[in-house]
């Protein structure tokens, strides 16, 4: 979803605060910079691009690193430790906890609890095994 917002609000908060157009343009140009996710670093834009591994990848080591991405721990993380990150991102993007919200937001809480109960299931796996 583009935002398109930010130039809208850039554009009058510059002419307003600075009462001139050139501020209104520099506002705009902030606007735009924002809503193109200018500010954002750049691994996280990645990260928030992310796909899930496919099915018929799951002994790669990608798809490890890929699930310990997902939790936000390392992978000598403690068993406690990988459970805490699991509940807190659950409880922040369950999709129950957007139930009125837009559908499109609800959507994307959908599609990241599927990404985190994967990693989470992934993750649980591979510690299982002997």
């Amino acid at each position: 979803m583009r935002r398109w917002y930010g130039q809208f609000l850039g554009f009058i908060a510059g002419w307003l605060l600075l009462r001139h157009p050139v501020g209104g343009l520099i506002g705009w140009l902030v606007g735009y910079w924002f809503d193109h996710d200018a500010f954002v670093r750049p691994r996280r834009r990645a990260r928030n691009r992310e796909a899930p591994p496919s099915a018929d990848a799951r002994d790669d080591a990608d798809t490890v690193d890929w699930a310990y991405r997902v939790l936000g721990v390392r992978e000598d993380a403690s068993d406690a430790q990988i459970d805490r990150a699991y509940r807190r991102l659950i409880s922040q993007y369950h999709p129950d906890r957007v139930a009125g919200a837009a559908p499109e937001l609800r959507r994307i809480a959908e599609q990241k609890s599927r990404e985190i109960n994967a990693a989470y299931d992934r993750i649980q796996t591979l510690r299982r095994k002997p």
